[in-house]
């Protein structure tokens, strides 16, 4: 390339791995394509499968519980500090940053009602900005430039059955769920919401096309966590963490790839440095991903933590993966769901109607991937405990103890003025309360 290439990260609201690609019988044509012509990534996962810590994850290249975002943006938590956002990185090589749609890791507050100008972009385009992000591209800088584009689709509410092109009758919803009728609208209604996400997206990529800047921008194209349903989002399963991820960038690293190797969200930041040729800042977790894409190696980790702090309720959780395990230690002590952090929908209406209240809640969890891969059969039990189950326990306190993870000291204090949900709350609609200082 002649020059430094532009970046485009796109990105959309609870999609977890519930499009075309990645083998769902979701119609997603753009993304596709996209896939198509770029790599997938079919073991990415977020850090931590809550809105904002996710993006912050990604956006910082650390864990939430480094930047400082370990709830939601909108309901009191922000980040540490803002030049940690990778746009300030990029500023320094020369880039201007745009934002378009939904950010998510800073807040509008009294006084201060421009969340990007906390963030640091260059311009913004506001929350319904794909007209003026597709008149960006027609007219771009003479500068390298990193735009974002985010999307609120994929999150509920999703559009009501009357406007859903799928008969629910022929849908199959997510492997943690029943197949059931209610199940099945629910995930007709979800179908729906991604076949907008999709044509939305589409019409960026169109117009890098028609405006001659394909070639010379890296798309990253992903979503925050896994699907709005039980059991997924706000869960550390796979089903929870698991996400979309697709890079392109033609002449630089080859299309038409698919990468099995696990990776995060936080290996972004140091691509995109590796990519634009500067200096990476200190405290990145990830790594790059270009000798995945170069195909010098088949492994970039060999193992990678997750964690969960404050949703709509605190729900502290922390987890190891590897290829062949999974581990999960919850630190509340309600060995019951959470149902504030399960959206509202006929999914989680359907299991609470049918004893969601029953369930009981481990507090610490082991998980054969291999002949378990949606992690249902704890191998630890109060008579049995299998031989992983110290490596990881140890693997899982090394890190906390390398990160200065706050849980080891006891439960993490919300900020300030933060309003959560009470633990025995049914609906994250219910009225939050502020936390206690």
């Amino acid at each position: 390339m002649n020059k430094k290439p532009n970046i485009l990260y796109i990105h959309s609201h609870d999609t977890g791995r519930y499009i075309q690609p990645f083998g769902h019988a979701v119609p997603t044509p753009a993304l596709q394509k996209l896939a198509e012509q770029g790599v997938l990534f079919r073991q990415n996962f977020c850090i931590n499968p809550t809105c904002s810590p996710s993006r912050a994850a990604l956006l910082t290249g650390c864990y939430p519980h480094e930047n400082g975002m370990t709830g939601l943006a909108h309901r009191g938590w922000a980040l540490y500090d803002y030049k940690q956002h990778i746009i300030h990185t990029l500023k320094k090589a020369g880039y201007t940053s745009a934002l378009a749609g939904v950010q998510h890791v800073a807040h509008a507050k009294p006084g201060d009602p421009e969340a990007w100008k906390t963030i640091g972009y260059d311009r913004y385009f506001g929350r319904d900005g794909q007209n003026q992000a597709l008149e960006f591209l027609s007219n771009p800088p003479e500068e390298p430039f990193f735009l974002t584009v985010g999307y609120g689709q994929t999150h509920r509410e999703f559009p009501e059955l009357s406007e859903c092109p799928d008969d629910p009758r022929y849908c199959l919803p997510p492997s943690p769920l029943p197949d059931t009728p209610e199940t099945r609208i629910d995930m007709a209604r979800y179908k729906a919401s991604a076949r907008i996400l999709d044509q939305k997206m589409g019409e960026v990529f169109d117009a890098l096309d028609k405006n001659g800047l394909s070639d010379n921008t890296l798309v990253i194209c992903t979503t925050d966590h896994g699907i709005a349903f039980p059991r997924m989002k706000c869960n550390l399963q796979d089903s929870g963490i698991g996400t979309m991820l697709m890079l392109r960038l033609p002449g630089v690293f080859e299309g038409g790839k698919v990468v099995d190797a696990m990776t995060t969200h936080m290996d972004l930041f140091p691509t995109v440095c590796e990519l634009v040729g500067v200096e990476a800042p200190p405290w990145l977790r990830g790594k790059s991903l270009m000798p995945l894409m170069r195909s010098e190696t088949r492994a970039l980790h060999g193992e990678l933590f997750f964690q969960v702090n404050y949703h709509a309720a605190y729900q502290p959780m922390r987890a190891v993966r590897t290829k062949r395990w999974k581990y999960i230690r919850r630190f509340y002590p309600r060995p019951k769901p959470v149902f504030t952090n399960i959206d509202d929908g006929e999914s989680k209406t359907y299991w609470l109607e049918n004893g969601l209240a029953d369930q009981t809640i481990p507090k610490e969890a082991l998980y054969d991937l291999c002949f378990d891969p949606n992690e249902t059969n704890n191998l630890i039990t109060p008579t049995t405990e299998h031989e992983a189950a110290n490596d990881m326990r140890d693997r899982l306190h090394r890190f906390m103890v390398e990160t200065n993870d706050p849980m080891l000291n006891g439960p993490i204090a919300a900020p300030q003025g933060a309003v959560v949900n009470d633990i025995n709350a049914i609906s994250p609609k219910e009225r939050p309360t502020p936390a206690k200082a």
